[in-house]
């Protein structure tokens, strides 16, 4: 197969589908190529507030855009109606792209609309994305891998889904604790000062480094370096905001990072 086939999504496909697509973690420059050509091609666009909106331009102009947005706490729409919409339009004989913040798959709800497609026999396709934890590290210098400091990395939410009792938490703070992994927290910073409890309980020292990057990847981005037990400090400065919280012996290098810059700065 050729590169021009395998990337021209109009080629050979049903009418009536569904590709969700990565937008990445926020900078319109980090989307991928395959994910623009797809953009190209939509006849709707259905997206939300974690993918740039100026993603939106890569669309063709007489595409239908619809917006579902949800943040931390404030749901515009309901999964179940984001779903809906998805099979609605996709029955109109129309290709349907879900522009998703980040991977599709990883702490995007992507599972959830696949299966709730083929339940009624709906194509559909994914386009990866950029996730958050790898941007963030990138972003300020840390390596989320080590060979001397981390031979694991673990991609683990602060926030599971509601209406979960505790006995049925399935985030083993305690467990993670003992790793020794890179942990990359996703939706975390309402429940800092719960998950540093939680590890520190665990067995993780008070003085473990910690990086808390909000807005990754954006001009808005900032980034906050502290340890584990100041960590809960940061819950109430970052509150609203999306942010990845980066635990682990690898933040070391973030101070490193900033030591270089401000050593450039002074060239």
């Amino acid at each position: 197969m050729s590169k021009e086939q395998k990337f021209d999504y109009d080629r050979g496909m049903m009418a009536g589908r569904v590709t969700l697509v990565g937008a990445g973690p926020g900078a319109v420059d980090l989307l991928t190529i395959r994910g623009q050509r797809v953009l190209n091609q939509a006849d709707v666009v259905v997206y939300d507030d974690l993918a740039n909106a100026k993603l939106l331009e890569f669309c063709p102009p007489e595409a239908k855009r619809i917006y579902v947005g949800k943040r931390a706490g404030v749901h515009y729409v309901p999964q179940e109606e984001t779903c809906r919409i998805l099979i609605e339009e996709a029955r109109k004989g129309l290709h349907v792209v879900r522009l998703k913040g980040g991977d599709p798959l990883v702490f995007g709800r992507g599972g959830e609309e696949i299966a709730a497609l083929a339940a009624e026999g709906i194509a559909c396709a994914v386009v990866p994305g950029v996730t958050a934890a790898i941007a963030a590290g990138a972003g300020i210098g840390v390596p989320l891998t080590h060979r001397e400091h981390a031979s694991a990395v673990v991609f683990v939410t602060g926030h599971e889904c509601a209406g979960k009792k505790p006995d049925q938490a399935t985030v083993d703070w305690a467990a993670l604790a003992k790793t020794g992994a890179t942990l990359c927290i996703y939706m975390g910073v309402r429940r800092l000062p719960e998950i540093s409890e939680n590890l520190q309980a665990g067995g993780l020292a008070g003085t473990t480094p910690v990086a808390v990057v909000a807005n990754a990847t954006l001009p808005a981005q900032t980034v906050h370096v502290t340890n584990l037990a100041a960590a809960p400090l940061l819950s109430e400065t970052l509150k609203g905001q999306p942010a990845l919280i980066i635990v682990g012996e690898v933040v070391r290098w973030a101070e490193l990072q900033q030591t270089m810059a401000a050593l450039q700065l002074a060239q």
